[in-house]
């Protein structure tokens, strides 16, 4: 390797272990203590958006230009793993850092004005963005999207209702996908709606398995008129705007999933090296510590797969079709730690009190949002050239 290609991999290293040790600080500060209040408040006070904006949190991953904090997918991911494994959640993350699926598209499309609205608040934490696609008769298949814009004037009238909405109790602003043409892909554009919008309304909040910190709420509207200059590019280029954002979106599921995995089994180890039981620790007993190694194998795993592929993709690649196998790789391996974690934990692993129930309930979750993992194998199958 040259010797400025190891600089500049040594630089790298020494900026992402800085920023893991200030998260990994913000995190005991500000999240752990904390983190059972609000599961049980159902959201996350607005806050902690602009604690987590002052500290550069929010910005990571977004240009320094628009206000952002600098870096890569990278970055971000280093983000999310100090979080979960100092004591977050995937629903956590999932609460705090909506916009990270609700900004990209207007920070691409380059609108200066839309930017300094929308962006630019959002990094500082003093707004909250959420992103609406799914909708009561569409979820995955988005070309089946019914909410309609049409044109009047300097505004769009939308009528239509949306479902499942990440942050949608708490939006100040929200990427909406939208239909403004013809049927199909080609029919749809994103808008951005704000709250306070006569017409827009935000419906009941959703009560799910998990994710409890992370408000979901239903939207709909009535005839709400949106000035055309809340326009995300160009009429009908919404469902490539769409899926430009999809590889990194489904690269930070992966990145929660395998988070959620090694905090489990380092809770689980924690519990086997302190819990008795017939004369014993429970490390000392062969079927504990050969659940505790599969789960170490299965994590590790995950973890070295998703970050070669994120490696990939900040060098340009195009891994579409790794990255679904990043995803349903870490989700699998999740899904599969926690169980044991749980039933390492036994009975304590299904109270409240226990942080290894929340990651079970959160952990159901990692394979439906961002594309279930039926999706990501079509996504997986198309690309192996069995047409």
């Amino acid at each position: 390797m040259a010797d400025g290609a190891q600089s500049t991999l040594a630089g790298l290293d020494e900026e992402l272990r800085l920023l893991r040790a200030s998260v990994r600080e913000f995190t005991a500060r500000e999240v752990a203590p904390r983190m059972d209040e609000w599961e049980r408040a159902g959201e996350l006070p607005r806050a902690l958006h602009e604690k987590a904006g002052a500290a550069g949190l929010l910005g990571v991953g977004f240009p320094e230009e628009v206000g952002g904090s600098g870096g890569t997918v990278l970055h971000t991911m280093v983000v999310v793993e100090e979080i979960i494994q100092g004591g977050g959640s995937s629903g956590f993350c999932a609460a705090l850092f909506t916009h990270g699926i609700a900004v990209p598209h207007i920070l691409a499309a380059g609108d200066p004005g839309q930017i300094e609205r929308f962006v630019r608040p959002v990094l500082a934490g003093r707004k909250i963005a959420a992103l609406a696609v799914t909708e009561p008769d569409a979820g995955s298949d988005v070309a089946r999207i019914r909410t309609r814009a049409t044109r009047d004037g300097d505004h769009y009238l939308v009528n239509g209702a949306k479902t499942y909405i990440t942050s949608g109790g708490r939006a100040d602003f929200v990427t909406t996908a939208v239909r403004t043409g013809g049927e199909g892909h080609r029919g749809l554009s994103l808008l951005v709606i704000e709250k306070g919008t006569p017409g827009f309304t935000v419906g009941k909040r959703l009560e799910k398995i998990g994710w409890w910190c992370s408000d979901t709420a239903e939207l709909a509207f009535a005839d709400a008129r949106v000035p055309a200059a809340n326009l995300v590019g160009a009429e009908g280029t919404g469902f490539q705007q769409m899926m430009q954002n999809f590889v990194s979106e489904r690269l930070c599921l992966a990145v929660e999933a395998y988070a959620t995995a090694q905090r489990c089994l380092d809770l689980a180890i924690r519990w086997a090296r302190a819990r008795h039981a017939f004369g014993t620790r429970l490390a000392d007993k062969p079927v504990i510590r050969h659940k505790l190694a599969e789960m170490a194998r299965q994590t590790d795993v995950a973890r070295e797969y998703v970050r070669a592929v994120a490696r990939r993709f900040v060098a340009g690649e195009e891994v579409g079709r790794e990255a679904a196998m990043a995803k349903n790789t870490a989700v699998y391996a999740c899904q599969s730690v926690v169980h044991e974690a749980v039933q390492i934990h036994g009975g304590m692993g299904v109270m409240r009190e226990s942080e290894v129930e929340r990651h079970y309930r959160d952990a159901r979750i990692l394979g439906i949002g961002g594309g279930t993992s039926e999706i990501m194998n079509e996504v997986i199958a198309e690309r192996l050239g069995l047409q």
